[in-house]
This record gives C-alpha cells, structure tokens and sequence, in this order.
C-alpha cells in the first residue's frame, strides 16, 4: 500500500496524524542556565502541526553538555522548564519526544564541572571547534573512559528518561548520531578500544546497545527510538566500512521492537551528500521496523524515499526552522519562508519565533 506523507503512522506506542517530523534542531535559546524557558514554549508550540517533534539535543548530564545555551534534563528545574513545553505541545494537538544527548569529545573543559577534560571511548581529539560566550575553543584531546565508569553513564540516560516522561514527552530518542559519545563508541576512526567495547563491530556496538537496553527498560520499547548518521564526519568521526558497520547496527537494533529508528544520511541527489556510500537503503533492508529518513529531503524527494525506499516518515530540519506551518505549506504545495542561517544559534526571538505563518505571508 502506498503512503503519502499526510498520512497518520503509528510509531510504537506513539499515534502520529501525519508522516513529517520536525528533526532535532539545536537552537541555543535556554542560555546559561540551561532550562527550558518560554521562549522555547513557544517555538514548539508554533510547530505542533508536525507528526511527531523531536526535540534538540538535551544533555543527560553535566558531564554530557558541551554546547552554549542547549538544554539539559539532569535536574528539577530543566524538568519543570520541558514539562511546560510539552504541556503547550499537546494542547495544540501534537507529540513530542526528547532527544537524550551526551556529546563526548565534542564537548570541552569551559562546560565541564570544575574544567575537567570531557570524556570519549578512546584519548582521541576531535577535528574543529566549539564555541562559548568568550568565543571559538578548539576541541582538546579528551579522557578515556574506563569500561567501569559506564555503567554510570548508562544510568544517567535512564535518569534522563524517567524525566522525560515525568515532564510529558510520549517517548525518547537515544542520540547515537552526529559524532557525539554513543556515535563515537560505533565508528572505529574514533573507538579505538582493546577491550569488550572496542575492535570488532559487535564490540564498538555493546555500549550503544546497553545504553538502548536500559532506556528500553525503563520506558518500554513502543516509547523509544534512536537516530544514526552512518556517513556525518562531524567532529572528524569516521568509519572504515559505514556499510558493513551500520547494517550491523541496524539489525541488532531490530531485535529491540523500538518505535524507530531514525537515520540522518542526505541523498545522493539532494546535493548534501557526505562522502562515501550512501547507506540508508541497505540500513532499510537491514532494519525489521519502522525508518525515519533525514537529511535534505523537500516534498517530491520525501515522497520518493516512502515509495523507493520504503521509509514510514520523513524528518525536516532547516524547512521547520523557518516554516512553523510546514505540515500545511507542504500539503498545500505553497512556497516555504528561507531560513535565516545567521540566527540559528543566536539569542531571542529573530530567527526563531518570529517566522510568519501562511496567512501572514505575501
């Protein structure tokens, strides 16, 4: 049976009206205190029309923070902070999962308690730089974690979970993308472990696999998913054979009934590709369960990858950004607002709140 993307979905235990996500997108807007503020009550909100929101990344932990004014969901305050966020989602009639965050090496020792090193699977540096208020940092060469400091990481993303669904989101995804702590542990260009989570795939697997066990447990498997990015060298994270270890990944994830699995990987013919193969159509034959794709997909490409490739949904990110009403733009076949790339990090409404709607538009 043939799809179209304004058709409703069921991802686990998750009821969606329409097959177009808004994508995780870091917007910088909760400032130093790192609590969800008003601000972002209201950005969701505009965009609850969406099937299913994920959130920006949230840090677990302060030990998992490493971005300049990204939320965190490690204390009451940032949990009361989400919960008015999600209030304000499901009034309008929308669903909303958290995105759980722990960024490893990409973070730095200005976000680190007391200055410390942040930590990573191997005492490898990351490419490029972070920034904070005072300006560029470049990444520094992070600590090593010790196979017993990971059972405690694996609790902080379960402590984040029950947070979550306290503060009302209808799930979670565990972030296993993008070059940060779980992505990481998967790609040997950055895991270069000698012990049980290290060297072979099934070994760079086990941790991301544990952390997906535990957040299984505590929120069931109809309320998780988790996004990967096969072929995103952010931070300089790379892999030898993407194929090989991502289809491997995608069917031991088979095994856990998730909600979804979410892949970040543009098309060959968006013109964003990342180099190398392109893994999402082997990663769809690997995986025994609901796909979402991501990464710069419009209508008709979107459209194409649920008849072609046999996603159930597709994840938009820069169109949400400036589209509040995209859902109804999309259907509609009406032009699209451009974003405004200079305000994507910034601070306060330019950029954010401020985009007009259709009725507002010339």
């Amino acid at each position: 049976m043939t799809h179209t993307l304004f058709d409703p979905l069921q991802l686990g235990d998750i009821s969606l009206s329409n097959r177009i996500i808004m994508a995780p997108l870091t917007r910088g807007r909760a400032g130093d205190s790192r609590i969800p503020n008003a601000l972002m009550v209201e950005y969701y909100a505009q965009r609850a029309e969406a099937g299913l929101i994920i959130s920006e990344a949230t840090a677990i932990s302060a030990q998992g923070y490493g971005w300049a004014g990204a939320p965190g969901l490690y204390t009451d305050a940032m949990e009361s902070g989400w919960k008015n966020v999600t209030d304000a989602v499901h009034k309008r009639g929308g669903k909303m999962v958290l995105q759980l965050w722990h960024m490893g090496r990409l973070s730095h020792p200005v976000f680190q308690p007391n200055g410390i090193l942040p930590v990573a699977p191997s005492a490898i540096k990351a490419d490029g730089f972070t920034r904070d208020a005072s300006g560029k940092k470049e990444y520094v060469t992070p600590r090593a974690l010790e196979a017993s400091e990971l059972p405690g990481i694996i609790e902080d993303y379960v402590q984040a979970t029950k947070r979550a669904l306290r503060a009302g989101f209808d799930g979670v995804e565990v972030h296993g993308a993008n070059g940060y702590l779980l992505d990481q542990f998967i790609r040997d260009g950055s895991n270069h472990r000698t012990d049980e989570y290290g060297g072979s795939i099934e070994n760079r697997l086990r941790f991301p696999l544990e952390v997906v066990e535990a957040v299984v447990a505590e929120a069931g498997a109809g309320r998780v998913g988790i996004r990967l990015s096969p072929t995103n060298p952010n931070g300089g994270t790379a892999d030898s054979d993407p194929l090989k270890t991502f289809t491997s990944a995608a069917n031991a994830l088979s095994g856990f009934n998730l909600a979804y699995l979410h892949v970040m990987e543009p098309a060959p013919e968006s013109g964003k590709a990342f180099s190398g193969p392109f893994v999402t159509p082997e990663i769809r034959k690997a995986y025994r369960g609901n796909l979402i794709v991501n990464g710069g997909y419009d209508l008709g490409s979107g459209t194409k990858a649920v008849d072609e490739i046999g996603a159930q949904a597709v994840a938009y990110g820069v169109p949400f950004i400036a589209n509040p009403d995209l859902v109804r733009r999309l259907k509609m076949n009406a032009p699209l607002n451009a974003a405004d790339p200079s305000t994507f990090y910034s601070e306060g409404a330019k950029g954010y709140t401020d985009y007009p709607v259709m009725e507002q538009a010339a």
